[in-house]
């Protein structure tokens, strides 16, 4: 009886496992990480959210000198910056600034993107680099 109960709990467990891997997307199936681009404007936004933080920044467009797009930049998750020192505060800082973001664009062409850098407008800057964020670049 002990091995049924165990062998149900171990079922469930393994299906609850692989749907929160099947609800998870990959970073190159959304992204084209063969090529990185780099974006200037205004952060408008961040939510500092599971599963990734998301930043939203505003920027001159390519058509009239008035026109902006607005862009969405997704990237690691809140408890991966806490580990390595960063919180919702330095992002918080530059909203209404001048930032500047490096970044994949989406497959689809669309103003979407995966953050690897933002630098801020006091020269600041947060990498997603061999696991650490760089500062003071």
């Amino acid at each position: 009886m002990r091995h049924r109960i165990w062998s149900a709990g171990l079922a469930v467990g393994l299906f609850c496992a692989a749907g929160s891997l099947w609800a998870h997307h990959s970073t190159s199936a959304e992204f084209d990480v063969t090529k990185r681009f780099t974006l200037t404007g205004t952060l408008t936004k961040v939510d500092w959210v599971n599963p990734h933080i998301v930043i939203y920044m505003s920027a001159k467009g390519g058509g009239a000198a008035s026109s902006s797009e607005e862009w969405r930049f997704e990237t690691n998750p809140p408890a991966w910056f806490k580990r390595v020192g960063v919180n919702r505060s330095d992002f918080a800082k530059g909203i209404g600034q001048s930032v500047t973001v490096e970044g994949n664009r989406a497959k689809d062409e669309s103003n979407y993107g995966y953050l690897l850098k933002i630098t801020f407008a006091d020269g600041n800057s947060l990498e997603l680099v061999s696991g650490t964020p760089a500062e003071g670049h």
